[in-house]
Parts: C-alpha cells; sequence; structure tokens
C-alpha cells in the first residue's frame, strides 16, 4: 500500500508540476496567474515529488509515514483554507488523503 500512495504522488505530481511550470491556460484557469503563492506551491509539490521517488528508491517506512502525515494534514485542510469542497484541487486533495490514511493505516 505505501508503493500505491508514492507512486499516487508522483503520478499525480509530475504533471501537475510540469503544468504549472509550463503557466499552462488549465492551471491559470483553476489556479489563477502565476504569483508567489502559486511559487511556493510548486516548490511544495516538487519536495513532495522529490521526496516520493526518493523513498522509492530508498525505502524508509518512518520517513515515508512522516511524509504522508504531512499531506494528509495539508490536503484535509484546503477546503477550510479555500472555502469550498467544489474546487478540483480541493477534490482531488481529499480523495489522495483517504488513500494516504489507508495506507497510514496498513502500515500499523
Amino acid at each position: 500500500m505505501l508503493t500505491i500512495s508514492l507512486l499516487l504522488n508522483i503520478l499525480v505530481l509530475i504533471p501537475i508540476c510540469y503544468l504549472i511550470l509550463t503557466n499552462n491556460v488549465r492551471m491559470v484557469e483553476t489556479l489563477g496567474e502565476f504569483n508567489p503563492a502559486r511559487g511556493i506551491l510548486l516548490a511544495i509539490y516538487m519536495t513532495i515529488l522529490i521526496a516520493s521517488i526518493g523513498l522509492l528508491i530508498f525505502p524508509d517506512t518512518k520517513f515515508s509515514i512522516a511524509l504522508l502525515l504531512m499531506q494528509i494534514v495539508y490536503k484535509l485542510l484546503t477546503p477550510v483554507t479555500v472555502k469550498t469542497l467544489k474546487h478540483p484541487f480541493v477534490i482531488s486533495n481529499i480523495l489522495i488523503a483517504v488513500v494516504h490514511l489507508v495506507t497510514i493505516y496498513s502500515l500499523r
């Protein structure tokens, strides 16, 4: 299950990071024009992507749990911070958080 969560991070974040980096029209529609906040979000996403790749190559359960727990918290906070459940990033964050919660539970 841990491999599934890490692969999910990678499969989701590669295209998202690319689309943000290239200022793709869909990202502009979803996240707005490029600004410092989007740059910070990109840095966080790239960090999660790099960590997920690293943990697939060099598995470490404790580091993986820390990464997934951090993601669960921020992903479940997004409906509160964005103030809607209808935003595509909020919806995907909740779904991914559920997968990561199942992964954490399976590691007990």
